[in-house]
């Protein structure tokens, strides 16, 4: 496994690689992750896919150029980050890819789909917030009234840790989720990150009819990956859409949100080849 970075003008991109596949596949983390969250894969898949794995923004190594609430309150625009994405490939010699994306990471992951449908050959989501995020994020990211309460408890570590255990008292997230998230709210710094994750990501949200569109015109293989015991994102917020949308596979795991590990390796391997 190597690191290095990838710059444009608003970001320090970081990123792993590993594998030595002729295939390429771009890797979107989830929440208080990094880029090494899918290495696991590439023991198995290796040998098939070169994996490019990002730190996706406020997380680990990679830096927007600017990080004032300024910024973060416009929003990233899903041509930019289309943009930055075929700047990253043109650099790496990359002509098409497959992408996988984790809970957040579904949400860069799908935005790829629909907006550079020709470069992708696979689209690979687990614990897919892009196909329902549900209404606390978008409360807190999309509305001025939710942005703004949020804002205001990123700043008391208490406030944070009760709502936490407020919401998985009413079985809103699992146990699992509560204790990652208790960690991703421990100091000022990583409150903040998880605020402006929020916020900066708000604009990737996914367009349904575009997304259906680009996997069925350009014959997109494509994975939809559940835990069976995740209370953040059951099977069932897919319901709608894979009534629109009926050409994907849709695996269901005994697994909670925290999946990323040899069971779901192997399930993917498995539909994979």
């Amino acid at each position: 496994m190597t690191e290095n970075y990838f710059e444009n003008p608003f970001v320090k991109l970081h990123f792993y690689k590993f594998g030595s596949g002729t295939q390429h596949m771009l890797c979107f983390h989830g929440l208080g992750m990094h880029g090494r969250q899918f290495k696991l894969i590439a023991n198995q898949l290796g040998h098939q896919y070169t994996f490019w794995s990002f730190d996706l923004f406020f997380h680990k190594e990679t830096q927007l150029k600017d990080q004032s609430l300024a910024t973060i309150k416009k929003g990233l625009q899903k041509k930019e980050l289309a943009a930055m994405i075929s700047a990253f490939c043109k650099q790496e010699g990359i002509e098409s890819f497959s992408v996988i994306g984790y809970s957040m990471g579904s949400h860069y992951a799908t935005t790829i789909v629909e907006e550079l449908p020709a470069m992708v050959k696979e689209y690979i989501v687990a614990a897919p917030s892009s196909i329902n995020p549900g209404l606390l994020v978008r409360f807190f990211g999309k509305t001025k009234a939710g942005n703004m309460i949020l804002e205001k408890l990123m700043l008391s570590e208490k406030a944070m840790i009760n709502i936490i255990d407020f919401c998985t008292r009413i079985r809103l997230i699992d146990p699992k989720s509560r204790d990652i998230l208790h960690q991703e709210v421990v100091t000022y710094e990583l409150r903040f990150a998880l605020y402006a994750c929020f916020t900066y990501l708000r604009l990737l949200e996914t367009n349904e009819a575009q997304l259906i569109k680009s996997l069925t015109t350009h014959k997109i293989k494509s994975i939809f990956i559940f835990g069976r015991y995740d209370k953040m994102y059951l099977p069932t917020i897919g319901k709608a859409f894979f009534a629109k949308y009926k050409l994907g596979k849709v695996l269901i795991l005994d697994e909670s949100h925290e999946m990323i590990n040899q069971n779901f390796v192997n399930q993917l391997v498995a539909s994979l080849l």
